[in-house]
């Protein structure tokens, strides 16, 4: 059982609240004003006073407490899916849900295009084309090895010498 009651100011303050927190980082960098003399200033929206601009300064210690405050520990996960969102069955319970509602059924993907792939949809925004040589622009770029991330932060190459 879950008690939810109607919120105060509405369903748009919920979600515009909610969105805030689970797709951005804590603070960006260009909220962050001047780093100094072991203090950090930043600014900040006061929700109080109709979202007014301030300007907060801490103690480098202090900010980075406050900071690692919204880093979430190894394992966790910002956003789970619960019931018909859950990962298993998702398919067979949205169109059970959509069923429900009356609403048409999910476009069938036979026969549709095969969804765009990520520089696809980088050369429709940008006009640069990822899988184009960036010297002659004219071969086609093809990944042949993948190289293994160095974890150490040393170099193996170098400690061999």
């Amino acid at each position: 059982m879950v008690y939810a009651k109607e919120p105060f100011a509405g369903p748009e303050q919920v979600l515009d609240y909610v969105g805030r927190y689970t797709h951005r980082v804590a603070i960006s960098n260009n909220r962050l004003l001047d780093i100094e003399g072991g203090q950090v200033s930043f600014r900040w929206k006061d929700y109080r006073q109709d979202s007014e601009q301030k300007t907060m300064i801490l103690s480098a210690d202090e900010f980075i407490r406050r900071f690692l405050l919204h880093v979430l520990p190894d394992g966790f996960r910002r956003i789970r899916y619960y019931g018909f969102l859950a990962n298993r069955y998702r398919r067979e319970k949205l169109a059970q849900c959509r069923r429900l509602l009356g609403m048409r059924a999910a476009a069938a993907t036979a026969g549709a295009p095969p969804p765009k792939d990520y520089r696809d949809r980088y050369e429709a925004l940008t006009g640069c084309k990822l899988h184009e040589c960036p010297q002659c622009h004219r071969g086609h770029m093809v990944v042949i090895e993948m190289l293994p991330r160095i974890l150490s932060g040393r170099f193996p190459i170098i400690d061999s010498l």
